[in-house]
């Protein structure tokens, strides 16, 4: 009997261990995903945008290949028709920027007399402040020293270039990565399939066409609702008379779909572009107005009506991934959020041993 129990408490102690272990080699995992995701963020973020890109012209391609075109044919088509579409939108923006400091001066002068006004009372606050500041016990004669950093222009100009680099790093492999998984996508498909056992090719099967449905509908619904906002902006600029009403609008409507912060984004063109016919803060108060308006009517019906119930994820689940991939990957973070945790749930919600996860994702 005794030796019964003595079993019994080994196992006991054994089995509590081994959880133990567990839960440390799944914190450790964790930390190592995060941690590469951080690290290699210019990697998967261009591979990223790649796939929701593809995903977003992979009908297009079907549709060409119904027709006849073989499909790489298609592919080239369509990616060479979506440059020249971004060039295009490029050029007509350059063109307007370049209008825009010809037009500089007569903008200047708003933001001089507005700056000049804020510095005013600032100094107005600061001076009662001294006023009603107790005794200063600096010694009048005693100089201050302060150390300047070493070459601050320079550090900042080089983590520029290094920016940007990596900026024209992503954007020149953009194009091959979208081609490639258009024209090559059964073959992908077959080789992703051949991946896993075979009593597990279904289970994978059913998942991936989960993931494609979920972010071919994402995309279209967010198509969808940039088109709406972005329409909605130009006419209300052109019915107030700014200049350049589309491309504003443009900008300004994109701006408006990224969370939470698109809300005040979206005013930055149109207060560049109204200072020279706006000069009263009444007007540019109703702009204000009317963009945060657009901006609470697209989070509150728009998308949970176009996207929301399409990726299945709570506001808590949603507002947490916003933080976390905003955090490890910066602005473009809060746009790939997401299709990303979308992504995460579906593959949660085909794993026995996660879908505790999936369902706290969408409930």
């Amino acid at each position: 009997m005794c030796y019964v129990i003595a079993m019994s408490v080994e196992e006991t102690q054994l089995s509590s261990t081994s959880a133990r272990s567990s839960v440390s080699s799944r914190i450790i995992a964790a930390g190592i995903v995060i941690a590469f995701c951080y690290w290699a963020s210019t990697i998967l973020v261009t591979i990223l945008v790649a796939v929701l890109i593809s995903y977003f012209l992979d009908p297009v391609v079907t549709w060409l290949e119904r027709i006849r075109i073989p499909r790489p044919l298609g592919a080239l088509l369509l990616v060479l028709c979506t440059l020249a579409l971004f060039a295009v939108l490029g050029w007509m923006l350059t063109e307007r920027a370049d209008q825009f400091g010809a037009d500089w001066p007569q903008y200047r002068e708003p933001l001089r007399q507005a700056a000049s006004t804020i510095e005013s009372k600032l100094e107005t606050v600061e001076k009662h402040v001294s006023e009603i500041e107790p005794g200063n016990n600096a010694n009048p004669g005693q100089q201050i020293v302060t150390i300047a950093e070493s070459h601050p222009v320079r550090n900042e100009l080089f983590g520029k270039i290094s920016t940007l680099s990596e900026f024209m790093l992503s954007l020149t492999f953009m194009p091959f990565l979208v081609f490639f998984m258009l024209a090559a996508k059964r073959q992908v498909w077959h080789a992703t399939m051949q991946l896993f056992p075979a009593n597990k090719r279904t289970q994978v099967r059913d998942a991936l066409s989960d993931v494609t449905q979920v972010l071919r509908s994402y995309l279209m619904g967010t198509a969808l609702v940039g088109l709406i906002l972005v329409l909605a902006s130009w006419l209300f600029f052109w019915f107030i008379g700014i200049d350049f009403p589309f491309l504003t609008g443009l900008v300004s409507g994109v701006c408006n779909l990224v969370p939470y912060l698109g809300a005040v984004l979206a005013w930055i063109p149109p207060l560049l572009i109204g200072l020279k016919k706006i000069h009263t803060i009444s007007a540019f108060a109703g702009i204000f107005a009317m963009l945060t308006m657009f901006h609470i009517v697209t989070a509150n019906l728009l998308i949970p009506a176009l996207v929301g119930w399409r990726v299945r994820l709570n506001a808590l689940a949603l507002t947490v991934a916003l933080l976390f991939w905003g955090w490890i990957w910066g602005p473009i973070g809060l746009i790939l959020a997401i299709p990303v945790t979308a992504v995460l749930k579906v593959i949660c919600d085909h794993v026995e041993s996660m879908q505790p996860v999936g369902r706290w994702l969408g409930s």
